[in-house]
């Protein structure tokens, strides 16, 4: 078995055997029912993999997808313009920096579909791509912009950065609106949702599917899939930790399982976690170990957050969808980061019950309660939960 660690271009992964757990009917839904999309998922959760499926199908490239789900859907293959922009991978603590990734993939498309000199503006050239890329095929462009808000997450706390940056993203990203009638499909994701903050004020048609129940396993692996894909992998895990199967699918679910997404749907494991643990054969923090988001750190620190609210948080659908309110509440940084997750549903009042998904997550917050160093150092209260741990430790002893 190959596990697509850390791979996340489709094409890759069905050309070179990688494990693939079929997500096309889906990716059809999507690309069929509407428009315009945002999908906020935690870090690591499958996001760049499902834009690069979309941008596969779009590009008619039916070889890759024979066999799975979407072969027995789709009839006509056609074949779009697809504009791809993954603003995941740089450093943006310089407004120059933005401008440079944004400029290099604008070149990018000038070079396919041409440019005008009269176009100056990173808006002005978008707009203008998107023109001649409709025009020039005779089909509407499909755009995929994957982790839009990084920009916003590497700046949080750097206030006169961060409006620079929501004034750029405002206008490259709400050309999508103005050139409606070029445009296919626009698909956005990222980790959290700048709503209000105007990053997408001028591109208010998005239908936001973050929390919509027909689409809470578009990214993740449920237990079903787990069962029906590598049982097998599943039963080698449990043998090289002493464990029979249905024990070591026990541990499986308390250890990544339990991202919920909608207050109805199936919990769903972290793909990175689960799929790093079949191929050590062993049990292990992976996904928090990777790295807690200097992001998340900031805002803690900002709030001077303490871990005991984590087990008791309650928010709207409205505040789970928002980060408008960062400066004085972290929850919805939280849930959408992945850290906390939907556990309960007050139908009544249409507030969400919040706790830590699994024991990896759960674990990796106690860490820090266990290292009163690292509390300092970010400046988080912390001091309740860590003399809570201290008096179990107590006890134990």
């Amino acid at each position: 078995m190959k596990y697509p660690i850390g791979i996340q271009t489709f094409s890759e992964i069905i050309n070179k055997g990688y494990l693939y757990f079929d997500k096309t009917a889906l990716v059809h839904k999507l690309a069929n029912d509407s428009k315009y999309y945002f999908l906020s998922r935690p870090r690591r959760f499958g996001k760049s993999l499902l834009v690069t499926t979309l941008e596969a199908y779009f590009q008619g490239r039916k070889e890759l997808f024979e066999g799975l789900a979407i072969s027995k859907l789709e009839t006509e293959w056609k074949q779009y313009p697809v504009l791809h922009i993954d603003l995941n991978a740089a450093d943006y603590r310089s407004e120059e920096a933005l401008i440079s990734i944004i400029d290099g993939h604008l070149r990018q498309f000038e070079r396919t579909f041409g440019k005008d000199p009269d176009e100056h503006t990173v808006s002005e050239r978008f707009k203008g791509v998107i023109q001649r890329a409709c025009e020039q095929t005779g089909r509407q462009v499909v755009i995929l912009v994957d982790e839009y808000d990084k920009p916003l997450l590497q700046t949080i706390g750097n206030t006169e950065l961060q409006d620079n940056y929501r004034k750029i993203l405002k206008g490259f990203y709400g050309v999508a609106k103005t050139m409606d009638a070029c445009i296919r499909l626009a698909f956005f994701t990222g980790v959290t949702k700048f709503s209000k903050v105007s990053v997408f004020s001028d591109l208010n048609n998005l239908e936001d599917i973050s929390l919509s129940e027909q689409y809470a396993e578009i990214c993740g692996i449920t237990e079903q899939e787990i069962r029906d894909n590598i049982d097998a992998q599943v039963g080698e895990l449990a043998a090289a930790n002493g464990l029979t199967k249905e024990e070591c699918y026990g541990r499986l679910k308390e250890q990544y399982d339990g991202y919920h997404f909608h207050p109805n749907s199936a919990g769903m494991y972290n793909p990175f976690s689960l799929l790093s643990a079949l191929k050590r054969k062993e049990f292990g923090d992976q996904w928090f170990q990777s790295g807690t988001p200097t992001f998340l750190v900031e805002v803690l620190k900002r709030n001077n957050y303490d871990l005991e609210q984590l087990t008791r948080e309650e928010a709207t659908a409205d505040l789970l969808g928002s980060l408008d309110a960062i400066d004085t509440n972290p929850t919805p940084l939280l849930y959408q980061s992945g850290y906390l997750t939907i556990k309960g549903y007050d139908s009544e009042f249409g507030t969400y019950r919040l706790g830590f998904p699994n024991q990896e997550v759960e674990r990796g917050f106690n860490s820090f309660a266990h290292d009163p160093r690292k509390l300092y150092k970010i400046g988080v209260n912390f001091s309740s939960e860590t003399r809570r741990i201290q008096n179990w430790k107590a006890v134990e002893r």
